[in-house]
């Protein structure tokens, strides 16, 4: 009836703003990287990072935490895990919204880009976080917020094209298989 109609030109009016991807660009200059070798998950001494050293420095620079280590911070004392090296400059894309499995899987196959020339990246990594409060995660189960409403999975491609996936969930929430 008439209530059905009104909703409809609610929706059709507000939804494509809400739909539409907020995009965010940002270079970090002389970023400290932890080094990687793509067949070694734990990591060894001197030689490379493991998976956990990657993904908790990774959440370290998307929330733009300092790497120094400086006693004086009151946010954090973290610092880059070792073997590290200095990147002159990386590029972060931040992209914000609703945003199907198809284009995840396209920005996955564009940031393969940077394997090529001129910009012969070593690694790269893309992070896709589900919305803290969203009623499911994995496996059509609802998704319990509990205290961080954690549901992200992560990729980290290497050059010969080989990757790591990490996956997080709440302690309550199912694991994708």
């Amino acid at each position: 009836g008439a209530e059905g109609s009104t909703l409809m030109s609610y929706f059709s009016k507000n939804q494509i703003q809400a739909l539409k991807p907020k995009i965010t660009f940002s270079t970090l200059r002389d970023l400290q990287c932890p080094v990687l070798q793509s067949n070694d998950l734990q990591g060894k001494a001197e030689e490379s990072c493991s998976t956990e050293e990657l993904f908790e420095w990774l959440g370290a620079v998307l929330n733009q935490v300092s790497l120094d280590n400086k006693s004086s911070s009151f946010l954090s004392t973290y610092c880059c895990p070792e073997p590290n090296t200095v990147v002159e400059k990386a590029f972060l894309c931040t992209i914000t919204g609703f945003i199907i499995p198809e284009k995840i899987i396209q920005l996955l196959e564009q940031l393969c880009c940077y394997f090529g020339e001129p910009k012969l990246a070593h690694w790269l990594t893309l992070t896709v976080h589900g919305f803290a409060d969203s009623p499911v995660s994995w496996r059509e189960s609802e998704h319990g917020f509990h205290k961080g409403g954690e549901n992200l999975y992560n990729f980290v491609i290497f050059r010969n094209l080989d990757y790591w996936l990490h996956m997080a969930v709440g302690a309550y929430d199912d694991c994708p298989p």
